[in-house]
């Protein structure tokens, strides 16, 4: 009686050891290494046999594209990016990723070359742990999309943590300093700072605002776009950074004011009017709202927050007021898929409330203290 046909064959090599293979969708496949005995050539064909059976198997040939190329493919691929993702992903890949592992073939990136890698980036001579921890979180993609295309069998990225990123805590702003830097700065943009710390708004998004998105009667703010500057000066407009971005923003009142005299003094009238524009009413480019906030930030004697730490301040400030986790993310804009399934959606009538306990703060602060002038600590 015949036995099943044993899969695969051994044969012994001139030098003494063996070799395994097995035929595969008309290929022949051969073991990527000889063997000493029979029986380990034997064991290799009973894993690739099983690993074939349960649909894992990859051929150990698959991985022998070069990182730097499969990387430049898997780049022009990702028609997803954003412009300003796209940049900075290829700026990693050249200063960081490529440098190191581009000429490894991806079969032969392991666990112990990454670990190697990525100790290098994070440590105190390299480029900086948060640095260290994006380029990580590149590699790891990169390499979970070789998986995917069965040039590999697993990613060697294992570093635990690694893709963690640890910045320092930024400072957090108080009250009565929003105010300061938004008095010594220029006019046409204190409306932009009030927006940052009071609405919680990102840079890009407070660029991208228009007449229409801003409504006094409703004390609403709509960001329903953002204006990111690519490294060769193009102002590129689109969606906000996240799908949570485009969102509605109650208006604490205080400032309702400040926003009304900034559309009278320097909005066109018509709805499609930019909120902020520069001197001569073109689209206001960063780095000209950049040198004045830095001006601002010299004359209060601020120097150590950054226009970023506007939005960081005013979420703080909200959370002050008892609003929840979801609520804060969803008057930042700030969610992710997993976030959605994790936290419930705010409700409007929660978000005015987050905007009226915002400015009693603001009022209570403006009644009991007077208005920080820090200039006079410059010269002191």
């Amino acid at each position: 009686m015949g036995g099943r046909r044993p899969f695969g064959s051994v044969r012994r090599l001139p030098s003494g050891r063996w070799q395994a293979g097995f035929w595969w969708e008309g290929t022949r496949h051969l073991a990527p290494r000889t063997f000493i005995t029979k029986a380990a050539a034997t064991t290799w064909l009973s894993t690739a046999e099983a690993d074939l059976a349960r649909g894992v198997w990859v051929d150990p040939r698959a991985g022998h594209i070069r990182f730097d190329r499969f990387s430049e493919h898997w780049l022009k691929l990702r028609t997803d990016l954003r412009p300003r993702t796209r940049e900075l992903y290829s700026s990693l890949l050249r200063l960081h990723l490529v440098p190191e592992l581009g000429r490894l073939e991806l079969a032969k990136i392991t666990p112990s070359i990454v670990r190697s890698w990525y100790v290098d980036l994070a440590a105190e001579a390299g480029p900086g742990q948060a640095t260290a921890a994006r380029c990580y979180r590149l590699l790891r993609a990169i390499l979970n999309t070789a998986v995917s295309d069965e040039l590999l069998v697993k990613n060697p990225c294992r570093v635990r943590g690694a893709g963690a990123d640890r910045s320092p805590e930024r400072p957090i702003a108080s009250i009565p300093e929003v105010y300061a830097l938004a008095d010594r700065i220029e006019a046409r943009f204190r409306a932009a700072v009030l927006l940052a710390a009071f609405c919680s708004l990102r840079r890009g998004e407070i660029l991208g605002l228009r007449r229409g998105d801003v409504d006094l009667l409703h004390a609403t703010v709509t960001i329903r776009r953002a204006v990111v500057s690519l490294a060769d000066g193009t102002l590129y407009v689109g969606d906000p950074k996240t799908a949570a971005g485009r969102r509605t923003v109650a208006i604490p009142r205080v400032i309702l004011p400040a926003l009304k005299e900034h559309l009278g003094r320097f909005v066109a009238p018509t709805v499609d009017a930019l909120l902020f524009t520069g001197e001569k009413g073109g689209p206001l480019r960063p780095h000209v709202l950049q040198a004045a906030w830095n001006k601002a930030r010299n004359l209060t004697g601020l120097r150590h927050l950054h226009f970023h730490d506007l939005r960081h301040s005013g979420n703080t400030w909200a959370a002050a007021t008892g609003a929840s986790t979801a609520e804060l993310m969803a008057r930042m804009g700030h969610a992710s898929a997993s976030a959605a399934l994790r936290y419930q959606h705010a409700t409007a009538d929660r978000d005015r409330a987050i905007a009226e306990a915002l400015s009693s703060l603001g009022e209570q602060a403006a009644a009991s203290v007077t208005r920080i002038d820090l200039a006079r600590q410059v010269g002191s």
